[in-house]
């Protein structure tokens, strides 16, 4: 029925979409850049850091899939990236949890370099998709992803810095701790937000 099919004001403009494809690349870039580093520098914070641009350049990839899509498709997504995001913070947690039992040495100046890259990278996605914040739960999480984004580079950067003035592994841990749970908060916001759209489109 039609009611199933409602836009829930989802921006589906052409310049929408070219939004989400250039911070797509953007986050895919920063991902390799990151994985990179992370295992160069031996830096829990920065491959997790890494992980959530992987997490965000397949969620924006997901989320141009599912403009113009039904509703019920459009929710489907939102709930595969909301249990995509679940997953990648147990992911985080367990790297984390190795790293304690085997040892790690993280480089703070690496991190501290990487993050701020990573930094501006995220600050321009979320200029990008600032004005395009409200709508469904799927056009939502992509917000989500580039606020969360530069909140764990502020982290990072800061781990980075406590890292060399402490000569700690510490900080990169308690850091990678504190982006699996940006990953689990956001998880379970934007799957609230599916299962409260997704009552009304029941009801139809």
């Amino acid at each position: 029925m039609a009611c199933c099919d409602t836009d829930l004001s989802a921006p589906q403009a052409p310049a929408y979409r070219r939004v989400l494809w250039v911070v797509l690349w953007i986050n895919a870039v920063m991902f390799g850049v990151e994985a990179t580093t992370g295992v160069l520098a031996d830096s829990r914070a920065l491959q997790a850091d890494a992980l959530d641009f992987l997490g965000d350049a397949s969620t924006y990839g997901l989320t141009l899939w599912a403009l113009g899509q039904s509703l019920t498709w459009r929710l489907r997504a939102a709930r595969i990236k909301g249990w995509s995001l679940l997953v990648m913070g147990v992911l985080v947690l367990a790297n984390s949890g190795w790293a304690l039992v085997q040892g790690s040495e993280p480089v703070g100046e690496t991190m501290m370099g990487v993050a701020a890259l990573a930094l501006v990278a995220n600050v321009v996605s979320a200029v990008l998709l600032l004005r395009h914040r409200q709508g469904d739960a799927n056009i939502r999480s992509a917000w989500l992803c580039s606020r969360n984004d530069a909140i764990a580079n502020l982290a990072v950067l800061a781990s980075g810095s406590l890292v060399i003035w402490a000569d700690s592994r510490w900080p990169d841990l308690l850091v990678a701790g504190v982006i699996a749970a940006l990953f689990t908060h956001s998880a379970v916001s934007i799957l609230r937000q599916a299962n409260r759209e997704a009552v009304p489109h029941r009801a139809c």
